[in-house]
């Protein structure tokens, strides 16, 4: 029972795909009309312009401009962009009803296809009969070989096409007219063998029966439609209910689940390129078989290289083709994040949104550029660019999975070579493509302002990975240690912040080369918008953190030389362990007395220090920002707390590394603005 719920589950949800993919290719044809397009200044026809020699007319006798033709075709311009808008809108709600509504409305627009089939049959059939003279009863009669085919085969098509149309109408079976109706596809063929019918009647008979029909079916249409109006008004008040309890975000967030957005619009896509490829090898094809004189094989490397910069091109034309598009390089992008997981091995891989964020950097990219409206041949170059920087911001995902998933393996102390061996080759992976990646964009392309954003790109994600292999390898170096390596943090330290200082650097960069572009080359609201995110994220905030790092720990070292230093003989006499790392004192070369008479490790307290400014155990303040502790004050307490019964947490030196970043990194990057 649950396998067939399932499988019906599967089918309904298969079914509601497909459903919805037509209503986005009327979409996309309304979209690629020229017609579109043209203003009220532009007469519809261009031909007034041209020479009419080439068409064998005289231009100064044949031809005169005539403003009254003139706005009688704006008119009809006007007319075609309503028409355009509306059927536009149409497709667009047809997208958005339920699997039941939309199921009704193809049945609808199946029945009218079955009335018009069944027309143009029973047209043909009856000029048929009369150019026989109406004697086509004595051709049956007589079993007359090319009468009889023709009258039985109009026959059972007819009576298969009523039958269609019975059942295709919901509840036709109800109505008693609906089965005399079904009647009207049978009717003219039968009417056919009467003889003596005037030459025409037997004309308007065909036209007379699918008038019937048509009209039987706007009758049930009118009949439904209090029903279609209390569905649309229910789906409003539950709209309107959702966004007052739980805000629109959560209304978008559930149609979108509902209608399968990124599948329909990957399905239409796959379809639509398809198509197109279909279209112009079988145009070619044709060329070269059936065209005279044209010899050359035209299926070789170069035709499809050319075949496939067309289908691109015309892969985001329209606004429509352009989301389709998309949904591919999201649906990438996410399966390349999930195979780099899968290929880490990760025991529980991680959510990235890989795909999410890599829709939206495209639409920004392609919304800022405008490339729905640009030429074939500059639409490919901005496609191409656009692409590069995708590939950029990919880049630095796949490096977001692998960096703290090979810091996890040092600081764990994981033995397994064959998940480090994986961290290295993905850590190689990330510094031989963009050399390569770099090597073939200043190859084969001009200095410009584009070029250095995506050379700034990748020279960031491989300063990144060194950064991650450099404290990868000294965490692994620690962890093979006998001994505290006390100098460890201060390594990390100065290796972080020297990496993303540089990193730093080229944000400055991107933002003055940013703002050159904007200023210079190609403005717009998108473009200043993105560079202002850029500048706020990646170099404020970034310059800020790193700032307060900095001065946290400047503050830490200096708390820590305000605080006494334990003797040998203090620590002997305490005979215990630290309370945040829980190691023997002996361990450290030196430990710290707080003004609460409690006992740390200086490497420890230092740490504990870059996060607050309590003690550990009581939670006193250490140090105020306007007292000056002097020594006395730090042994004027007789008491001693024993730090180990009040310890409730405590981690590793080497995971406290892991856990707490020095100098903090900057946010996602914003490869937009180019």
């Amino acid at each position: 029972m649950n396998t067939g719920y399932t499988t019906r589950s599967r089918f309904v949800s298969v079914l509601d795909l497909i459903l919805r993919v037509p209503p986005l290719f009327v979409m996309d044809s309304i979209l690629n009309t020229p017609y579109t397009y043209t203003t009220p200044s532009e007469p519809v026809y261009l031909s007034l312009n041209q020479t009419f020699d080439e068409y064998g007319i005289d231009k100064e006798s044949s031809i005169t401009f005539n403003s009254e033709d003139y706005y009688i075709n704006r008119t009809q311009s006007y007319g075609w962009i309503f028409l355009c808008i509306n059927g536009f809108f149409i497709s667009f709600s047809m997208f958005l009803l339920s699997t039941s509504v939309l199921i009704s409305i193809y049945l609808y627009l199946s029945s009218i296809g079955l009335i018009v089939w069944s027309y143009i049959c029973n047209e043909e059939f009856m000029r048929y009969v009369k150019n026989h003279n109406n004697h086509i009863a004595y051709d049956l009669i007589s079993l007359n070989l090319s009468a009889l085919p023709r009258f039985l085969g109009n026959y059972v098509l007819q009576i298969f096409l009523g039958v269609l149309f019975f059942f295709a109408i919901p509840q036709s079976h109800q109505f008693v007219t609906g089965k005399f109706i079904c009647l009207c596809f049978i009717a003219p063929p039968m009417l056919s063998i009467i003889p003596g019918l005037p030459p025409d009647l037997l004309t308007w008979i065909p036209e007379v029966c699918a008038s019937l029909a048509l009209l039987y079916l706007f009758i049930f249409l009118i009949d439904r439609l209090k029903y279609l109006l209390n569905t649309i008004i229910r789906d409003v008040r539950w709209s309107r209910n959702i966004i007052r309890s739980y805000g629109p975000y959560t209304l978008m967030q559930t149609q979108w689940f509902r209608l399968q957005v990124p599948q329909v619009l990957t399905i239409f896509w796959i379809i639509r390129f398809t198509e197109q490829a279909v279209l112009m090898l079988a145009d070619t094809a044709y060329k070269y078989y059936y065209v005279p004189g044209d010899n050359q094989f035209p299926f070789d490397l170069n035709y499809f290289s050319l075949l496939m910069k067309q289908l691109l091109v015309k892969g985001c034309e329209t606004l429509v083709a352009l989301f389709g598009m998309t949904s591919i390089i999201s649906s990438i992008a996410n399966q390349l994040g999930l195979f780099t997981q899968s290929f880490l091995q990760m025991n529980e891989p991680e959510d990235t949104s890989m795909g999410t964020v890599s829709a939206i950097l495209f639409l920004i990219l392609a919304f800022q550029t405008g490339i729905t409206g640009l030429e074939p041949e500059k639409r490919f170059v901005r496609l191409f660019r656009n692409l590069c920087l995708m590939i950029s911001a990919a880049l630095h995902f796949i490096h977001n999975l692998v960096h703290p998933f090979l810091l996890s393996l040092s600081a764990s102390k994981n033995q397994n070579f064959r998940k480090h061996s994986r961290a290295w080759l993905v850590c190689l992976f990330l510094l031989i493509f963009p050399s390569f990646f770099l090597h073939f964009l200043w190859k084969y392309n001009p200095l410009t302002t584009w070029l250095l954003a995506v050379t700034f790109f990748q020279l960031e994600i491989m300063l990144k990975v060194v950064t991650t292999l450099l404290i990868y390898i000294l965490f692994m170096i620690d962890s093979y240690r006998t001994t505290v390596w006390e100098k460890l943090d201060d390594y990390v330290y100065y290796i972080r912040a020297t990496g993303n200082t540089i990193d730093f650097l080229f944000g400055i960069l991107i933002f003055i080369n940013g703002a050159w572009i904007l200023v210079f080359e190609s403005g717009g609201t998108i473009r200043a918008l993105m560079v202002c995110l850029h500048a706020y994220f990646n170099v404020w905030q970034q310059a800020k953190a790193g700032w307060q790092t900095f001065m946290r720990r400047r503050s830490a070292v200096h708390k820590i030389n305000t605080l006494k230093e334990a003797t040998q003989k203090q620590l002997d006499n305490l005979d215990d362990i630290c309370p945040i790392c829980f190691q023997d004192f002996q361990e450290l070369s030196s430990a710290r007395i707080t003004r609460c008479n409690h006992y740390f490790h200086e490497l420890c307290l230092r740490k504990w220090l870059y996060v607050q400014d309590v003690c550990p155990l009581c939670h006193k303040t250490l140090y105020g920002p306007n007292e000056n502790i002097t020594t006395d004050e730090l042994v004027s307490d007789n008491t001693t707390t024993s730090p180990v019964t009040t310890s409730s947490t405590s981690t590793t030196s080497t995971s406290t590394y892991v856990n707490y970043d020095p100098v903090n990194s900057s946010t996602i990057d914003q490869k937009t603005t180019y």
